[in-house]
């Protein structure tokens, strides 16, 4: 039903501040992972596709590309976490107007910064491979692949947005809509240039850019046809959205970035052993987000649950949702560990790995895998600190994870083989995944008396009149509260 005119353009239902805690984490991290697991299976198919044209240089040459995108997908992943948690925030407070004004000032600065993002990356595209390792063919294979694919950078950012912005309304299904509706047209679409049109790398890529437009235009239908969440927005509005959607971005994009700086750097230490090991490392690369999709999903998922009931400031709800997410990532983690040690040598034919792949694939299947556990029990303890404002601690155990949990593992693990590469990036999820959860729950602990505190501020000083209502105490967001610790 549309809005009576002059009113809001958001309804101010609060979805996640009733009912089961763990039936809202079911039910987002299942809907969310339907889609984002539909994208990563897809992914993994159009390796095998490249794999059965039988060059080892054009799987190797897609391992390099991903580890690039995926500091892109890291940056549209940061800035989509802000639009969430802020419109997430205003909608369990009750303001549907500021939800609206911020749905979409979240798509514009996402549309810029990520244009911004592609239109620097694009001329220095050979030096950032050569710099990952990359050689002769290989390199040449890589390049073209990435100048079809990093124009639609901004598509990609404005597409995960739209699904960001539904969960946070509470519509995890229109938002698996967003990236199913990508999986399956990629399925079709794939085959088609890869061996239909004989494109090849190449049809790859030009399928990959067709896909981001499909996932914007499902994105936009479920977002303003459905929902009409868009709201109002003039440069006054607009520049008072800025200082807190920037307080949670800037953050949470410099948390995203430590992953891909971490696996350009396992990437490079691979490399050093020749194609058939970068080959191997890019099989797991699309082995990894299918087997843990679902967890990869479950983050993104408790980030709205958390922020309304922030909103709402129920705080006992905030501890049992993030209970619930570790148990449900306990379980899972370890039944697809089981899995995967059960079918490991049914991926290695798969994918045709031999020689030094096949073993890098057996390897994680068997050992490696287990350590996921810990980088997802990282993932709900990033996604509390993103949503209840403490971005920086995320920021901080991520980089830690990358860093000291990446390179002194990495760089011992080398003197035993391209095996010892991959162990070593495994080992050090261990020390990060176990302190980042004994760190969130001293932190959620600490929001009811945060809360009165801001509450005597407000009280105290109570803001003009004509102040935006985006940089006001109580409804300012979680950039407000982020300048207080």
């Amino acid at each position: 039903m549309a809005p009576p005119k002059g009113g809001p353009t958001v309804t101010s239902t609060a979805t996640f501040t009733t009912g089961s805690t763990m039936r809202h984490v079911v039910v987002m991290t299942s809907t969310a992972s339907i889609g984002l697991v539909a994208i990563f299976v897809v992914d993994a198919i159009n390796l095998l596709y490249i794999s059965l044209l039988g060059q080892q240089e054009l799987a190797a040459a897609i391992g390099y590309a991903a580890t690039i995108m995926f500091f892109s997908i890291s940056i549209c992943i940061g800035i989509s976490i802000a639009a969430a948690a802020l419109v997430a925030r205003a909608l369990g407070a009750d303001d549907a107007k500021k939800a609206g004004e911020l749905t979409t000032a979240s798509l514009l600065l996402m549309a810029l910064a990520t244009i911004a993002f592609a239109v620097a990356l694009f001329p220095s595209l050979r030096w950032c491979l050569n710099l990952l390792g990359a050689r002769g063919e290989t390199l040449e294979l890589a390049l073209g692949f990435m100048q079809i694919v990093v124009p639609s950078i901004p598509l990609l950012g404005i597409g995960m947005c739209l699904g960001a912005l539904l969960r946070a309304k509470g519509d995890p299904q229109r938002a698996m809509w967003v990236t199913l509706s990508g999986g399956m047209a990629a399925l079709v679409l794939d085959p088609i240039f890869i061996f239909g049109l004989d494109m090849g790398i190449y049809g790859a890529a030009t399928a990959t850019f067709l896909v981001r437009v499909i996932l914007v235009c499902v994105g936009l239908w479920g977002v303003q046809k459905v929902h009409r969440m868009l709201g109002p927005l003039n440069l006054v509005t607009l520049m008072a959205a800025l200082r807190p959607f920037m307080g949670i971005a800037l953050p949470a994009v410099a948390t995203q970035l430590a992953t891909p700086v971490g696996n350009a750097y396992v990437t490079s230490a691979v490399a050093g052993f020749g194609d058939d090991a970068v080959a191997g490392w890019a099989i797991i690369g699309r082995i990894l987000p299918v087997a843990f999709g679902v967890i990869f999903a479950l983050s993104g998922a408790v980030g709205p649950i958390v922020s309304q009931n922030y909103g709402a400031k129920l705080f006992p709800r905030i501890t049992q949702t993030l209970r619930d997410a570790l148990l449900f990532t306990l379980i899972y983690c370890l039944s697809v560990w089981a899995l995967l040690a059960i079918g490991s040598s049914l991926l290695v034919a798969l994918f045709g790995a031999t020689g030094d792949a096949a073993s890098l694939v057996r390897l994680f299947c068997l050992f490696v895998a287990g350590s996921f556990l810990f980088n997802g029990a990282l993932f709900v303890a990033n996604s509390a600190f993103n949503n209840l404002g403490f971005p920086l601690y995320a920021t901080l155990f991520n980089w830690g994870r990358a860093t000291l949990g990446v390179v002194p593992f990495v760089y011992v693990g080398q003197n035993y083989g391209a095996e010892g590469v991959v162990a070593g990036w495994g080992l050090g999820a261990v020390v990060f995944g176990v302190l980042s959860v004994i760190v969130c729950f001293r932190v959620v602990k600490t929001l009811p008396e945060r809360a009165e505190r801001e509450d005597a501020d407000d009280h105290h000083h109570p803001p003009p009149t004509s102040q935006s209502p985006f940089t006001s105490g109580k409804g300012a967001g979680i950039g407000v509260g982020q300048s207080r610790h």
